[in-house]
């Protein structure tokens, strides 16, 4: 997973545009760790090392808040009260890593996707 995530994060870096979104990152792997109670590995600690070092994402990150309900699926076995707890942590292990929390709450699609676009131009 870790390896994974430095080659988008990599191949990402090479392309055109000012803003990139990253749907997940190794911080989110390291939440993943935590919320399942499982050691950090070296490598998982290198990379975490690597992109605050080598400062590689911005320090705001934009959180999308739980909506409130889980629809289960088949990949999907977490339940609210689980993914609550997976939010804090997931949100925890951001800030631990340096990171500003831009939180976008619960609302439609067209909603959140406003509030992003409106902190995007008032940071511009």
């Amino acid at each position: 997973m870790v390896d994974l995530q430095r080659q988008r994060q990599r191949r990402a870096s090479t392309e055109a545009g000012a803003i990139q979104f990253h749907d997940r990152s190794v911080i989110c792997t390291a939440a993943l760790a935590a919320y399942l109670e499982y050691p950090t590995s070296d490598l998982l600690s290198r990379e975490l090392e690597r992109i605050k070092s080598d400062e590689i994402f911005q320090k705001e990150v934009f959180f999308i808040r739980n909506l409130g309900f889980i629809a289960p699926t088949e990949a999907r076995r977490i339940s609210l009260h689980e993914s609550l707890r997976f939010e804090q942590i997931h949100e925890e292990t951001y800030r631990n890593c340096g990171f500003a929390i831009v939180s976008i709450e619960p609302g439609s699609l067209s909603q959140r996707v406003a509030t992003i676009k409106e902190v995007l131009q008032a940071a511009a």
